[in-house]
């Protein structure tokens, strides 16, 4: 990132402030260092500039007028067209790249607060804004736009995650991190009563009935070292679905559905919500489901990330939800009861409620651990990432413990492909071309089949940056195509059809294991090879 570094200053204006904060948090490499600066913010800034920042960093601040392509027009406006694309292309986010190169008119405006920024936002008719939003650039140096213009597009990019904000909130009221958690839902911005708690001046916000989200526990990979210790009958086995995480959550106050990482996506899957007809709050998996048999993950992606869904969309892609564990039936918290406990609820929870588009995930019966890892490697046609190990004596507890759940996984698929084009990153990896596209051979055409922007190291990504600048052979935007000259062995952990691909077939969770420097791209992987690993799993 090219914008200067900053020092927070005291009483510092509010966009200044917020402007400093976000330059720290990119320059801070240490997670410490990082809840440290959000800490520090939180307790010096006043409400509600504070509200709001927390509300952006958080990703729960959105304006439904203002849009990149407000941003885009007002540079295109102001700034040569050609050079804006050449400059937008190298640096790689837009924000950044209009913050240096707005030409700011001569103003005697001070910098706006957050508040005020936001009630502008919020309030000016839509014609309007344009003049707006560009009279703010106008009384701002780099640093104050670039926080402006990230308030108004959206994604910070900072390395700040909504977690991270939450433990230094923790940090500053001498609580529990999943404390801040458990009353969030409950709460908008610009959070005056969580502060007043936080600091001694209020009590614990009370989210009473409102379907407000729990910290999941969460599982650990299963190492050999760590398998060695374990006694099987101290162990419950259940399947890894490989569909996503979600958490039911239904109060007489109204029913939501939230994913692993507390996104309400009610919205999307609104056949669960119409199926919450109880007070319960239940974790489990959420999958496509036709006549009992779990659908791969590519049908499940075709219903995330949707604000609202068609009919023929619901019809087509049936979700279900396979539960798992019972957290709380009517106003009882059931964590605190081991797992062995909880279960016995759970079942006879769902033998009363039968509730639809659920059902039971299935305990699985073992005598030991060998036999258990035959059932894993051999379930990998179901749709099954593997197996869940829980400890029958273990609470529901927030967070990676270490010792109550294992993740056991099964081992990954690796095709050699070769590597066709490559589009940078963001954040740190703004500057490196660190995405790439991959194919394999159908006859004499090279067909893709995925992309990947993880599992290779410091030194393989600065390799790979190299490589490309010195065999590109045609750009498009942002994208660099390459000579077709260079293997890449991608672990995955399943092959699924996909109309998306020109080859018909796409990867899960692909990742880059290898660079096959010493093999020739002519020995790549071929397009039957790929086919052959979906009929196996479809099998």
């Amino acid at each position: 990132m090219a914008l200067a570094r900053r020092h927070p200053r005291p009483n510092m204006p509010g966009m200044i402030a917020f402007a400093a904060l976000l330059e720290r948090l990119v320059f801070t490499p240490s997670r410490n260092a990082k809840v440290a600066l959000l800490r520090h913010y939180f307790a010096t800034e006043p409400d509600p500039d504070r509200g709001i920042a927390l509300a952006a960093i958080t990703g729960e601040l959105g304006f439904s007028a203002a849009k990149p392509g407000l941003i885009r027009d007002l540079a295109a406006a102001r700034t040569d067209p050609v050079l804006f694309g050449w400059s937008y292309d190298y640096v790689g986010d837009l924000a950044e790249t209009v913050a240096l190169m707005w030409p700011a008119a001569p103003t005697n405006a001070a910098p706006p607060s957050l508040a005020a920024v936001v009630e502008g936002l919020e309030t000016t008719p839509k014609p309007a804004l344009p003049a707006l939003v560009a009279g703010w650039l106008d009384a701002m140096e780099p640093s104050a736009r670039f926080a402006l213009l990230k308030l108004i597009t959206g994604a910070l990019r900072v390395g700040a995650s909504a977690r991270l904000a939450k433990i230094a909130l923790a940090d500053l009221g001498g609580v529990e991190a999943d404390d801040v958690e458990e009353v969030w839902h409950g709460l908008a911005p610009p959070y005056a009563p969580l502060f007043a708690w936080l600091e001694g001046r209020g009590d614990r916000p009370d989210p009473a009935d409102a379907p407000v989200f729990r910290p999941p526990m969460l599982a650990h990979p299963l190492e050999a070292g760590d398998l060695a210790g374990l006694q099987p009958e101290e162990w419950r086995a259940e399947w890894k679905w490989d569909g996503i995480r979600v958490q039911l959550v239904a109060t007489q106050a109204g029913a939501r559905l939230y994913s692993r990482g507390a996104e309400e996506i009610s919205a999307a899957f609104p056949e669960i919500l119409e199926a919450m007809d109880f007070h319960a709050v239940l974790d489990g998996e959420l999958l496509v489901v036709r006549d009992g048999t779990v659908a791969p993950f590519a049908d499940l992606q075709q219903r995330l990330n949707r604000k609202a869904v068609t009919a023929r969309m619901m019809a087509e892609f049936p979700v279900a939800i396979r539960l798992y564990d019972l957290l709380f039936e009517d106003h009882e918290d059931l964590r605190p009861l081991p797992f062995d406990d909880r279960r016995t609820r759970l079942e006879a929870w769902f033998a009363r409620t039968r509730p639809a588009r659920m059902d039971l995930s299935p305990l699985i019966r073992f005598h030991s651990l060998d036999e258990l890892a035959a059932l894993r490697d051999g379930a990998r046609a179901a749709s099954i990432e593997g197996l869940m190990l829980k400890r029958g004596s273990a609470p529901y507890v927030p967070g990676r413990v270490k010792g109550q759940w294992w993740k056991w996984k099964r081992d990954p698929l690796t095709l050699d492909a070769v590597l066709m084009y490559a589009q940078r990153g963001h954040g740190k990896r703004s500057s490196y071309y660190s995405d790439y596209t991959f194919g394999v051979w159908k006859g004499t055409e090279l067909v893709p089949i995925g992309k990947a922007y993880f599992g290779f190291t410091d030194q393989e990504l600065a390799f790979l940056d190299r490589w490309i600048r010195n065999h590109t052979t045609a750009r498009f935007g942002p994208v660099r195509e390459v000579e077709k000259a260079l293997v890449l062995e991608v672990a995955f952990d399943a092959a699924q059809l996909s109309t998306r691909h020109k080859s018909g077939v796409a990867l899960r969770f692909p990742r880059v294991s290898r660079i096959r420097t010493d093999k020739p791209a002519a020995e790549a992987d071929r397009i039957e090879t790929v086919m052959a690993l979906v009929e196996n799993r479809l099998a």
